[in-house]
């Protein structure tokens, strides 16, 4: 079942969502949140930041990494998660889960990482944004979706996207780690937040009906509680 709340903008659409999370973390106050990265998110981050709520107990797991990159790199996911979440909201090390980006081999630091939220006992609430091009996590348009955690060479799209971040499409990784698609739906709770619109395409795909791997997104219309967040740009004058 998919419920759609509608925000008229960018700074309401953080706070809907960010109020989302909190009431996880008041339902359970050792949750394991699944966090997404980019600019979407940012507006959640600084919502819960001004909140400043009590997450000592939260445990958080990335959706994904750029593969080459430092944790040091300011361009990493690492780096946006000290800078955005870690930090400001004092979650601690021990809580911090994130594909190592400098793995030496990047099967094996897949399958550890299946392993690290199995032993977590699974995600209580996955955030999700939404590429583009439909794409959830790095969880690219393809013949098939791909389960588990994965490494995964990014289309021109995502890197074109994503340039805004590194100067150019060059300079953006080819290759990502990310999760599968069943880590993601094996998520208790789904939250995605949608903003732009650049992204109405891919959320009226989800909104159609229609289940394929062509448009990742859509896949999320088979778990049983998803809330989509999005504001009145990407909703296209829907809703």
């Amino acid at each position: 079942m998919v419920e759609i709340i509608r925000a008229e903008n960018y700074e309401e659409l953080g706070r809907i969502a960010g109020e989302q999370i909190l009431r996880q973390v008041e339902e359970k106050r050792d949750s394991v949140l699944g966090l997404a990265t980019g600019g979407t998110p940012r507006g959640i981050y600084r919502y819960l930041a001004e909140k400043k709520p009590d997450l000592s107990r939260v445990r958080t797991v990335n959706l994904d990494e750029y593969l080459g990159l430092s944790g040091g790199d300011p361009r990493s996911y690492h780096y946006y998660m000290k800078e955005y979440v870690w930090e400001p909201l004092e979650i601690g090390r021990e809580n911090r889960l994130i594909p190592d980006g400098l793995c030496p081999d990047a099967e094996e630091e897949c399958r550890r990482y299946e392993e690290q939220i199995r032993v977590l006992g699974g995600i209580d609430l996955q955030l999700l944004g939404l590429g583009e091009n439909g794409h959830i996590g790095f969880n690219e348009p393809g013949p098939a979706f791909v389960c588990d955690t994965h490494k995964v060479c990014l289309s021109p799209e995502t890197r074109a996207a994503n340039s805004r971040f590194f100067g150019s499409p060059e300079e953006v990784p080819r290759y990502a780690l990310t999760m599968g698609i069943r880590t993601i739906m094996r998520a208790r709770r789904i939250l995605l937040v949608v903003s732009g619109g650049k992204k109405a395409k891919a959320l009226q795909a989800l909104m159609g009906g229609g289940v394929t791997p062509q448009i990742p997104v859509t896949i999320l219309l088979l778990h049983p509680r998803v809330t989509v967040a999005a504001d009145a740009a990407a909703l296209g004058g829907k809703f």
